[in-house]
């Protein structure tokens, strides 16, 4: 552990990122969709579950990929979704849970609620999802539950907004004992403030927390990606930008980190189009109907977060 937090320093202390460190798109299929987010990789790096959702986010589905010889293709909306408004995909670290975040009705019955967190689950990684499971007390309240993501250990982080009197969204723990989950706990200030703190993935091993904060103090744009590291003792420390390399003036949320190829995913509104002058439509249409054009969009940079 201590050779691991004194690499999270020297890289946060010199931001020593190599020329060849660039934030790229994840693929240029992917920009046959108007709006995508919500990243989520499986541990061989064939399958990847990600939302689709219209410009208002009023519409959105999941939809699942497979690599195949480094390009994605196959996409398509997974049997459990497209009538709600489900986002936020989360697979487990043995592949065979799929998390998500949903404002589907919690009985056969009912309307449209709050949003919960709910999976579905599968014997092996070629067998069939089942039908969508709420998680249930305590993780799930009358409140809202956003953006799962789990450990190893089976403990959950998310997001939630039941604290809206002294703060916005903030990032929760849970930690699982065996047979349930024990009362959720709010992270403390090194991580939560009276803002927005939300889209939070953890290590598998918990060594590492990533998330957005909504226009920090020291952010650079609307919402930023931070870090914070676990010390010896198993306490997360205090909060860094990931800065400006990897952060942009837009809207930067949904980490997703593989450790096996060092990449780090997440979902940019980043715009590269205003600076650039065009004469004609046609180049106006091409400049526009480029990747990084302030849609919401998944990007990919390599960045090694264990051994810096």
């Amino acid at each position: 552990m201590k050779t691991i937090i004194t690499g999270y320093i020297f890289l946060f202390t010199l931001f020593s990122f190599s020329q060849t460190q660039e934030v790229l798109p994840i693929d240029q299929s992917f920009k046959q969709f108007i709006s995508c987010r919500d990243f989520t990789l499986s541990t061989n790096g064939k399958e990847a579950y990600f939302t689709i959702q219209n410009l208002n986010e009023s519409k959105a589905a999941i939809v699942k990929a497979e690599n195949i010889n480094n390009t994605w293709r196959n996409f398509e909306i997974v049997s459990f979704s497209g009538k709600h408004r489900d986002i936020e995909p989360f697979l487990s670290p043995n592949n065979l849970r799929l998390y998500f975040s949903s404002n589907r009705p919690k009985n056969k019955n009912g309307k449209e609620d709050d949003y919960d967190i709910w999976y579905v689950e599968r014997k092996t990684i070629n067998s069939k999802w089942s039908q969508p499971i709420n998680l249930g007390t305590p993780v799930n309240t009358k409140h809202n539950e956003f953006y799962p993501s789990l450990s190893k250990k089976h403990n959950i982080y998310y997001t939630s907004d039941q604290n809206n009197k002294t703060s916005k969204d903030d990032i929760l723990f849970a930690e699982w004992n065996g047979s349930n989950y024990e009362q959720p706990k709010v992270l403390n200030e090194n991580i939560n403030g009276k803002g927005y703190e939300f889209n939070a993935f953890i290590d598998p091993d918990e060594n590492f927390l990533l998330y957005t904060i909504y226009k920090a103090k020291d952010g650079i744009g609307s919402g930023d990606l931070y870090i914070s590291i676990k010390d010896e003792k198993g306490y997360f420390q205090k909060r860094k930008n990931l800065g400006n390399l990897i952060n942009s003036e837009r809207m930067d949320y949904c980490p997703f980190y593989d450790e096996k190829t060092n990449t780090l995913y997440f979902t940019s509104k980043r715009d590269n189009t205003k600076l650039k002058k065009t004469d004609s439509l046609s180049e106006f249409n091409t400049i526009t109907n480029g990747y990084m054009n302030g849609q919401s969009r998944i990007y990919k940079v390599k960045i090694d977060l264990n051994n810096q």
